[in-house]
């Protein structure tokens, strides 16, 4: 049940999960009397200068590395060869980073060509790599509840990304259950706990250590009986070369499936953006045991290597439907090429 049902205010539930009732120092009196002066609040940033800011590493890693190339230097073969090398250090890959070199040399080699030139045709490219995959998570109305599987490695994010897309659902007026399924850690039954209760979501959760199948079939059990529109399953982190870990990842599928063949409707993998080239491989793995519909990609604004991304577009070609630049639930947001591309381009607008 909700975490909320208690009537408790949402602010007053923020200070008792989050510690905001603590004690703080007094503050000296006033020294006239009258209301005390309002502040404004500071003013909301915009997707724009939060994702900016979330890839700054990134793009700063590669603009400064263009702008060392290119400052008061003709185009030649040693000039390319440092770029493509600071493309792939940048994690975009062999493919991306030669479908660069070869746009930027066109029709201009031997001569001077400026910095944000070069940015402007990086990120021309990167959007065309992109663009295929930026497509937004489909919710099919018609299947109630619409089963979303989160999975992927141990601190890839997917309990934190479950409650984040649960505020989303919620606010657009969808019903949500959360089923949680990492049984083997604690605290991350409890995170769930204090999702659903900032979010008005429904959550079935068990013991540590129960069986996560169980726990699922109860979970899509209650969905459907109450009429949920969402039922979102949080599973627990497993390396990808677990082979047991992967057994219980696939009872969990083969157990909600004795209520729907169907479900669950879209399986999302968790991608922490700093480990780098390992993407590949967790994509494989979980793409082959869970039947990975769709990406998101977490962290991207601790790490100078976001360009991973372009990288996974370039060989799997998955949707890729959410990117996190930070902590808040405003920094998960839909994946739009033509951002990100300029973004870690360092194009500026």
């Amino acid at each position: 049940m909700s975490s909320n049902d208690n009537g408790e205010t949402r602010p007053g539930l923020f200070r008792r999960v989050f510690g905001g009732g603590r004690s703080e120092p007094a503050s000296p009196p006033p020294q006239e009397a009258g209301p005390s002066p309002t502040s404004e609040p500071p003013p909301k940033r915009t997707w724009w200068s939060r994702l900016t800011g979330g890839l700054s590493r990134s793009s700063a890693a590669i603009g400064q590395g263009i702008t060392n190339i290119f400052s008061k230097r003709k185009l030649d073969a040693e000039a390319l060869d440092d770029l493509e090398d600071i493309l792939i250090q940048a994690d975009l890959g062999v493919a991306a980073a030669s479908r660069v070199r070869d746009a930027v040399a066109s029709g201009r080699y031997d001569k001077a060509i400026e910095p944000n030139e070069v940015k402007a045709i990086l990120a021309g490219e990167i959007e065309r790599i992109l663009a295929p995959v930026a497509r937004p998570l489909a919710i099919d109305p018609s299947k109630k509840p619409f089963v979303i599987l989160v999975v992927g490695v141990n601190g890839s994010g997917k309990t934190t990304t479950i409650g984040k897309l649960a505020a989303k659902f919620s606010a657009e007026g969808r019903n949500v259950t959360l089923a949680a399924g990492d049984t083997f850690r604690a605290a991350a039954i409890e995170q769930l706990r204090i999702w659903a209760g900032r979010t008005g979501a429904e959550i079935v959760a068990g013991q540590p250590g129960g069986d996560s199948a169980s726990l699922a079939f109860e979970a899509l059990s209650k969905a459907k009986k109450d009429g949920a529109d969402l039922l979102l399953i949080d599973t627990a982190g497993r390396l990808q070369n677990r082979a047991e870990l992967m057994a219980e990842l696939e009872k969990l599928i083969r157990v909600v499936k004795k209520i729907d063949p169907e479900a669950p409707h879209a399986a999302l993998l968790v991608l922490d953006a700093t480990v780098g080239q390992n993407a590949l491989s967790q994509v494989e793995t979980f793409g082959r045991v869970a039947g990975v519909t769709g990406l998101v990609m977490t962290k991207l604004d601790g790490t100078a290597r976001g360009g991973i991304l372009v990288a996974l577009a370039e060989k799997f070609a998955l949707p890729v439907h959410f990117i996190g630049v930070g902590e808040g639930v405003e920094d998960l947001e839909p994946f739009e090429a033509k951002d990100f591309a300029e973004a870690i381009a360092g194009v500026e607008r």
